[in-house]
């Protein structure tokens, strides 16, 4: 690209309008279409219009002191995106009923969506491209390493549903006699589970490493454990 196109393409006009806010929804469809592929509350449309509605701000933001010569902080309203994506990224994330916390990658993906199109409108496109393939790379290769760095953990969370209350004490001694060290249990009884069942949330440190499955598998041979899993 020459100085001369580069340096329109930076200049507010309708070229570059439509290149820019193109360029937002393509980079924020590319991380869109991840999320909804795990059919996430946020996913391709609503990435999309994250990113374009970003950059349609900093466009807004331009215009208002190149064109009609405005005064003030030309990064004023860039800030407020920054600040107030923060309340539908909140939307996304979840606790749920066993305890697990949901969403947090997804409200993580639309900042970083908002952050790519405040950079595409205004104007700096080698960033928003670059940034984009980061945080493509981030979301589907090093969710993968993520993934296989917690299997191989010695720390496990797990879920776990005792058909009575009475067994508690002889499950702790269980998991001790199997060399499983308990750094964090809570027992739950609001959590709605059947019959006189008992659900706990168990934090599991192993003495010695071993694949997850097999501590599961091991933990389920209880005799009073009626439902568990990892979380």
């Amino acid at each position: 690209m020459s100085l001369e196109s580069s340096t329109y393409l930076r200049e507010i006009n309708i070229f570059s309008v439509i290149v820019r806010l193109t360029l937002a929804m393509l980079c924020g469809g590319i991380i869109g279409i991840e999320r909804g592929k795990k059919n996430r509350a946020a996913g391709f449309k609503t990435h999309i219009l994250v990113c374009i509605g970003s950059s349609l701000t900093m466009l807004t933001n331009q215009y208002i002191v190149n064109i009609l010569g405005f005064g003030g902080d030309p990064s004023r309203l860039g800030a407020q995106v920054i600040s107030g994506i923060g309340f539908l990224g909140a939307g996304t994330i979840l606790v749920t009923g066993k305890q697990q916390v949901k969403g947090l990658t997804t409200a993580a993906g639309l900042w970083a969506s908002a952050c790519m199109g405040l950079a595409i409108g205004i104007g700096f496109y080698e960033g928003a491209i670059i940034g984009c393939i980061f945080i493509f790379v981030v979301m589907t290769i090093l969710d993968k390493l993520d993934n296989y760095i917690l299997a191989k953990s010695k720390i496990i969370d797990i879920y776990v549903e005792l058909i009575n209350i009475n067994y508690l004490k002889k499950f702790i001694e269980y998991l001790k006699d199997h060399q499983l060290e308990i750094i964090y249990i809570e027992t739950n009884h609001t959590t709605p589970v059947k019959g006189d069942n008992l659900s706990c949330f168990v934090t599991i440190q192993q003495l010695y490493k071993r694949n997850h499955q097999e501590v599961i598998a091991l933990i389920s041979q209880f005799e009073a454990v009626d439902f568990i899993e990892e979380i």
